[in-house]
């Protein structure tokens, strides 16, 4: 595949009292076209810092940014203005200008880059009629409600037909319908398009809707990275295990009383053919073992579907063993919880 976005060793620093504070650290990434790229991490991780300097918008103190092999960090003047150019940027709180239509907000972008009236009407209702918003074209922001302005963004972003369109907690400031609705039409715009999006959030919901994928960023460096069906199914890093677990049902204290060598807490993921056969009832017929079913859960993201289940596993230490060998020769992830 073609690598569209590569960045290699990037880190932004400031500097105070002569010592400096990093923002982001050794940061790489390689973004291939047509991905929706998630980076993920709680507030202060280095999220916006890193999309700002992907899409140019600051500059990293070392590393580079290359944009289908041309180093954007060095780029100034025109063949900077003509990179931006090739993005779209969608904001948290929608950046609109309020003293401007649903449909001259849209008008904008086009304006600057100085397409002619007939132009720019044409593309501007076209783009409102995507975004299912032709019936407020003479709408100002106030009138609109906060689904509708992130509706007005992303037709705005997509106005100069960007390559890659960057998304910055695109729907944290939305309730969970119109979240829902603002990433279904990200992906549709995806598949329409084909279009590269990098998207930014907290929330691995949004990750496991939309994205192939994701990275993972704690304290301004990247703790782990992958598609998006392998950190679900084999999370590595406990802050990638943290963020999935957030998401679903806290495990009760009481799950983890009486624990011993003969009863064990685990968490099993099932994916492909494995999520479709019976495994519990063959493992306990052939291996003498008991099993409880505590919690289960379906992750249903992009291209594959993985369930998980919160079992007590119960038996002679021998027969766990070689019930847990079965488990793992049926590609079945798990992992013994702790209190």
């Amino acid at each position: 595949m073609e690598k569209f976005l590569e960045v290699r060793d990037l880190s932004k620093y400031y500097e105070q009292d002569d010592r400096k504070i990093y923002a982001l650290k050794d940061i790489n990434l390689s973004i291939e076209k047509g991905d929706i790229y998630g980076i993920i991490g709680e507030s202060g991780a280095g999220k916006s810092t890193l999309i700002r300097l992907l899409a140019s918008l600051l500059k990293p103190s070392n590393g580079h940014i290359l944009f289908q092999g041309i180093d954007i960090s060095m780029l100034e003047g025109i063949s900077l203005r003509e990179f931006r150019q090739n993005i779209g940027m969608i904001f948290q709180h929608f950046n609109l200008l309020t003293s401007r239509t649903a449909f001259e907000n849209i008008s904008y972008p086009m304006e600057i880059a100085g397409l002619s009236k007939e132009e720019r009407e044409k593309k501007a209702l076209e783009l409102l009629r995507l975004v299912n918003l032709s019936d407020k074209k003479d709408a100002h922001p106030l009138q609109l409600s906060g689904g509708e302005k992130q509706r007005v963004g992303i037709a705005r972003a997509l106005a100069t037909n960007p390559e890659i369109l960057f998304c910055d907690e695109a729907t944290s400031a939305l309730d969970p319908r119109s979240t829902k609705e603002i990433l279904d039409l990200i992906k549709n715009i995806h598949q329409r398009f084909g279009i590269t999006i990098i998207l930014i959030t907290h929330e691995m919901d949004v990750i496991k809707r939309i994205c192939n994928k994701v990275a993972v960023l704690e304290k301004g460096k990247i703790v782990e990275q992958g598609a998006v069906e392998d950190l679900f199914f084999d999370p590595k890093h406990p802050t990638t295990k943290q963020f999935l677990q957030s998401g679903h049902h806290e495990i009760p204290s009481e799950f983890f009383k009486d624990l011993s060598p003969g009863k064990k807490l685990l968490r099993l993921r099932f994916k492909g053919k494995s999520a479709g056969e019976p495994l519990m009832s063959q493992m306990v017929k052939r291996f003498d073992v008991e099993t409880n079913i505590l919690l289960g859960w379906i992750d249903k993201l992009r291209t594959i579907t993985i369930g998980t289940l919160i079992i007590e596993l119960r038996g002679l230490p021998e027969n766990i063993k070689t019930a847990l060998k079965f488990l793992k020769e049926q590609d079945v992830h798990f992992e013994e919880i702790a209190p």
